[in-house]
């Protein structure tokens, strides 16, 4: 889904736009009206009148999709090297962050009359955006958001269906745009590694750069772990450029040494492990509405009864609250504000269907993050069973399988592994590659673990096994509303079918 039309630009000459790349050779009618920008991962975006940039591809593939686009209208071409094709071509050494410069102009540089917010990290991205979004909110200022789950512009919140967690270049300066047209002051912005690396977010000046924990993950994307972080430090140094706030977590030993790419930037740390920091949280109390804690800030503490499950959210609450205090709302704004925040969209939302067991659906895509999930299950089941549903995704490399199938096998009395996307590889493969990770940690299948491909049929398998007093926890899909196996993608909310299963079992909500 794209991010939806902005207030209209005034039409931009192509050299006008060719103007904001610093290295550009400019080739036919310099004059050429531009409306629009699109690029090959947002082709639908593609219309008469706009400039067209094919990214991240082989030559030929890359003039093959040009080719496509100049018959759907586009009337320019953004390239690394000269097409023959009968429109006007800029060309420029790397499109990627030509691109990036290009939207910011195309836009009007919405991101200079808004204050950003950017918040990177393995977990709690999503959460810590939201929270930051609810003490704005609560200070009476007007936030916008782009991230995993929706996009807010104004009072309009719009649960996208991108798979990009920060959107392509284009699609960011369009949101950022939109916001300043609605009056919104700030943008708070999940700024993810491939974002970063990949040039989405060059032109966004952080008033604030904030990180939660880095493990590790899309190391098929990144190679490796250190390249993994060095992306996620990207953001740091934005941070320094703009002469913004860096907001680091010092109980993350992973996270505290990106401070080295914040250069002269301020730094406000949180821990709420005990370490020395800004801000920090002590007598934290988890429970099975939420969790108490009390939240202590350079300028005073205050007791906070944050409605989020697990004590792991206490970290996501304190860099909202580092963030907050970072750029000046008062202690009491901050406190009354995580109290009275709502439980974020799929982040262990409970599942009624009638049913005597407990039923959660949570996002967990990284093995630390399944690994508190079923820490806190187990806290809301005590005497009871956790059985886990877990799925294989060719977005996940086969380590981070294996790792995942590892912490089912240990912290889950029962696990079933099934698909979770399989948009290249064979959905059994990466399955098997979750059943190794179990059997390396001792699970046996069909005693401690199953294999069920189809999704559908994994979490009626789940469902099955579970008996009064126990947790099923179905994890992967509760950021993701569609499935895709193969060629095929499909719509899916992992909430509803489970209600669905439950009520073919016979369950039913009380009236």
């Amino acid at each position: 889904m794209t991010a939806g039309p902005a207030t209209p630009p005034p039409q931009r000459d192509l050299a006008g736009l060719g103007a904001a790349v610093p290295s550009h050779l400019l080739l036919g009618d310099a004059a050429t009206a531009i409306s629009g920008l699109a690029c090959n991962t947002e082709l639908d975006d593609v219309r008469p009148g706009v400039l067209f940039a094919p990214l991240d591809l082989p030559p030929a593939r890359a003039a093959a999709l040009a080719a496509r686009a100049v018959d759907r209208g586009a009337v320019a071409l953004l390239l690394e090297r000269r097409l023959d094709l009968p429109v006007p071509q800029l060309i420029v050494p790397t499109v990627r962050p030509a691109l990036a410069q290009i939207a910011a102009a195309f836009y009007d540089f919405p991101a200079t009359r808004l204050r950003c917010i950017g918040v990177t990290g393995t977990d709690g991205k999503t959460t810590t955006t939201f929270l930051i979004d609810a003490i704005l909110r609560a200070a009476g200022q007007r936030p916008g958001l782009i991230g995993t789950l929706e996009w807010r512009v104004g009072d309009e919140w719009t649960r996208h269906q991108s798979q990009r967690t920060t959107p392509e270049a284009p699609n960011v300066q369009r949101l950022l745009r939109r916001m300043v047209d609605a009056g919104d002051q700030w943008a708070i912005l999940e700024a993810t590694s491939q974002g970063l690396a990949l040039n989405r977010l060059d032109t966004v000046p952080f008033a604030v750069g904030a990180v939660t924990f880095v493990t590790q993950d899309h190391l098929d994307f990144h190679g490796s772990i250190e390249a993994y972080r060095r992306a996620k430090a990207i953001l740091f140094e934005r941070v320094a450029e703009s002469g913004g706030v860096a907001v680091i977590n010092a109980d993350d030993p992973a996270a505290w040494a990106m401070r080295d790419y914040a250069g002269s930037a301020p730094i406000v740390a949180y821990s709420a492990d005990g370490r020395a920091a800004d801000i920090r949280a002590t007598d934290i109390e988890p429970g099975p509405a939420g969790t108490r804690f009390t939240l202590s800030l350079p300028d005073g503490a205050a007791p906070v009864a944050l409605r989020l499950l697990g004590a792991f959210n206490v970290a996501n609450a304190l860099c909202a609250a580092a963030v907050a205090h970072a750029v000046g709302i008062p202690l009491a704004h901050i406190a009354r504000a995580l109290a009275a925040a709502s439980p974020i969209p799929g982040r262990l939302a409970p599942v009624n269907g009638g049913q005597p067991f407990l039923v959660l659906v949570d996002e967990a895509q990284s093995a630390p993050q399944l690994a508190r999930a079923l820490e806190i299950a187990h806290q809301l089941t005590p005497g009871g069973r956790v059985i886990v549903l877990v799925g294989g995704s060719d977005a996940a490399g086969s380590a981070l399988l294996r790792q995942k199938g590892e912490v089912a096998a240990l912290a889950a009395d029962y696990a079933v592994f099934t698909t979770q996307h399989a948009r290249l590889a064979d959905p059994a493969a990466l399955i098997a590659q979750l059943a190794a990770g179990a059997r390396a940690a001792g699970g046996v299948q069909d005693s401690t673990f199953a294999c069920v491909e189809e999704r559908r049929a994994a979490i009626g398998h789940a469902l099955g096994l579970a008996q009064p007093g126990d947790c099923v926890l179905l994890v992967g899909k509760a950021d993701e509303d569609t499935l895709t196996v193969g060629g095929t993608t499909r719509r899916w909310d992992e909430a509803t079918v489970a209600r669905q299963l439950l009520a073919e079992m016979g369950y039913a909500v009380p009236s």
